[in-house]
């Protein structure tokens, strides 16, 4: 039984256009044949409305859900990616992952052969049902299209219930974001198709068939706010104990939100321990504590004064390794704030409160502002955040004296980078030393960035794919990463071409040339894993270097090359801002390589940690 045309477009374009109405904006696709319906439709409504849905294609499935993973942490809405059937569908597993624990709004198309063809030995055929198990939020097997009217309205239906489950938000208008909070996931939607393949793009109606006379709903994240009679009860508990925040990934989205915590921190005199991924360090505040990493000592021992008696938990915990021990060393009553789950690897909630951070702090802000709540933070509360702020100020003044070391030293040229990174630009980092060093040397300022990385499973699986993704929604973003995260996902400086093939077409559209994203890439190449030096498997046995320095020796000079990226080798903090300029105006990627040694990591990083 042979497909028509007709029917499969119109089947596969409702469903595209619903995704485009409730708030997908970008579908990311790799080359294949049985996907050919959704790759096709998908192309289609981008040529008839660019400004609806952008579509990137990527050669490496891997790759490619790792980039929409990107541009979906970047933008908060869901992001569609589109593969072909057998291994490609296996491909995108480490994303899914990755999407699962960072909470990212991930919809994954994948073609597949109609049932007639399933378990019978037919090429390129393997049971994708339920492929990803309960690593996604909601899985669907999608019909073989038909010509009712009831078919396309099931076509729109589900992709409605994608959305909705994917989670994830999709403004019209509002603040920007500041940082990578979602509360989404990913979703699996598989499509059988018999052949021919190649979807009928001229049939009347393609993407406006069994549309609905109201628009899209918009993607909203559960909100719950506090009641007075619960600010009351948690004002209480906080009263009389020495008090103070984790703010880690997941605190706000945006300035409104960041303002709700800030003020609230105001009124109750709390230190907020801003991770790098809070977005809260582009806030010059006194209580913003963007060095406790410095303050803190071995085992999150707390310096005499600082050990808190409570703790409210924003978020996962912060990327420092001190900041989740300090819990298990001071024993204090914890709070935990979070619209989903604890997250609690330390299995210390004392109290959990079921609402996004902005909301828990908003309604005891406001119930502290208009005099609801019986609280005042008392003396010894007002002298702790001070010792926190004095105690942060003196780490400070240490951590900025790396700008006067040049060679050698990874953590004067991230400092370079966050000095000179332009304001509402994107800073993603790589997992490893990369996002440790920037969680070390970004000192708080007054300066909006917005700081990415994928700390869901803290791996290196196509990193570089997330980072370019994401920086399809600034106009100005810095990678920074270490050369076996480079290494590992070094087929992404493919997208070179397409990025040009974008521009290209957004020029000869909307005659803008110049509106492409830079994307700088800081390769701090010690070559080799040079974390592992500071980790109990150091060793002066040979297994040490064989099994996980593991030098590389790659010329990234030639490797950038290969793939037309432009490449700066910088030596100076001199030559690192004049090619770090360069690159910040030029679209597309670049590449500077800056050598760093790969042994002794711990004797460069004790003066600061």
């Amino acid at each position: 039984m042979s497909a028509d045309p007709a029917v499969t477009a119109l089947f596969v374009g409702a469903f595209l256009d619903e995704l485009a109405r409730w708030g997908v904006r970008d579908v990311v696709a790799s080359p294949g044949s049985r996907s050919t319906p959704l790759a096709m439709c998908a192309y289609e409504l981008a040529r008839r409305h660019p400004h609806r849905l952008r579509l990137f294609v990527d050669v490496d499935e891997r790759g490619a859900a790792f980039f929409a993973l990107g541009l979906a942490k970047a933008s908060g809405r869901p992001t569609a990616v589109i593969c072909t059937s057998g291994t490609a569908v296996g491909n995108y597993y480490p994303a899914v992952l990755e999407a699962e624990s960072s909470r990212v709004p991930l919809v994954m198309l994948t073609g597949d052969r109609p049932p007639r063809l399933q378990g019978l030995g037919a090429p390129q055929t393997c049971d994708q049902l339920k492929a990803f198990g309960d690593h996604v939020r909601a899985f669907r097997q999608m019909p073989l299209p038909t010509e009712s009217a009831s078919s396309l309205a099931f076509a729109r239906q589900a992709a409605r219930e994608a959305c909705i489950a994917a989670g994830g938000n999709a403004p019209a208008a509002g603040p920007a974001r500041i940082a990578g909070a979602c509360l989404g996931g990913p979703v699996h939607v598989n499509f059988p198709f018999d052949e021919p393949l190649k979807p009928d793009l001229g049939v009347e109606g393609l993407f406006e068939s069994g549309r609905s006379a109201l628009e899209g709903a918009p993607i909203v994240s559960p909100r719950r706010s506090i009641g007075m009679q619960d600010a009351q009860s948690l004002a209480a508990m906080l009263a009389g104990r020495r008090a103070l925040v984790y703010a880690g990934e997941g605190t706000c989205e945006n300035e409104l939100e960041a303002g709700k915590v800030l003020g609230w921190a105001r009124s109750f005199s709390l230190p907020l321990l801003a991770d790098p991924l809070s977005g809260l360090r582009s806030f010059d505040e006194d209580l913003v504590i963007d060095n406790y990493d410095s303050v803190l000592g071995a085992g999150g021992l707390a310096p005499e004064g600082l050990a808190p008696e409570a703790v409210v938990r924003f978020g996962r915990f912060p990327v420092s390794k001190k900041a989740t021990q300090l819990i298990a060393a001071a024993h204090p009553m914890q709070i935990v704030v979070d619209p989903l789950e604890t997250r609690d690897c330390n299995a210390a909630t004392d109290l959990f409160v079921q609402c996004r951070p902005s909301e828990f702090a908003g309604s005891l802000g406001m119930a502290y502002d208009l005099q609801t709540i019986e609280y005042e933070p008392d003396d010894a509360q007002r002298a702790f955040a001070r010792a926190w702020i004095d105690a942060n100020d003196a780490a400070r003044a240490r951590i900025a004296a790396v700008d006067d070391r040049e060679a050698g030293f990874e953590g004067a040229f991230v400092r370079r980078v966050v000095e000179r990174a332009p304001e509402g630009s994107c800073l993603f980092a790589a997992n490893s030393m990369s996002v440790r060093a920037l969680d070390t040397f970004y000192l708080k300022s007054a300066k909006r960035l917005t700081v990415l990385c994928n700390r869901g499973l803290n791996g290196i699986d196509g990193t570089v794919s997330a980072a370019i993704g994401a920086a399809q929604w600034f106009a100005q973003t810095t990678f920074i990463t270490g050369d076996l995260t480079l290494l590992h996902d070094l087929n992404a400086l493919a997208l070179q071409r397409e990025l040009r093939v974008q521009r290209e077409a957004s020029a000869a559209r909307d005659g803008i040339s110049d509106a492409a994203p830079c994307i700088a890439i800081v390769l701090l190449n010690n070559n080799g894993g040079a974390i592992f030096d500071m980790l109990p498997q150091k060793s002066d046995d040979a297994y040490f270097e064989r099994l996980f320095l593991t030098p590389q020796d790659v010329d990234f000079e030639a490797a950038a090359r290969a793939f037309a990226v432009p490449y700066e080798r910088a030596g100076t903090a001199a030559a690192f801002d004049e090619a770090y300029r360069t690159a910040l105006g030029t679209p597309g990627i670049s590449l500077i390589e800056v050598r760093v040694p790969l042994e002794g990591l711990k004797e460069r990083y004790r003066p600061y940690w």
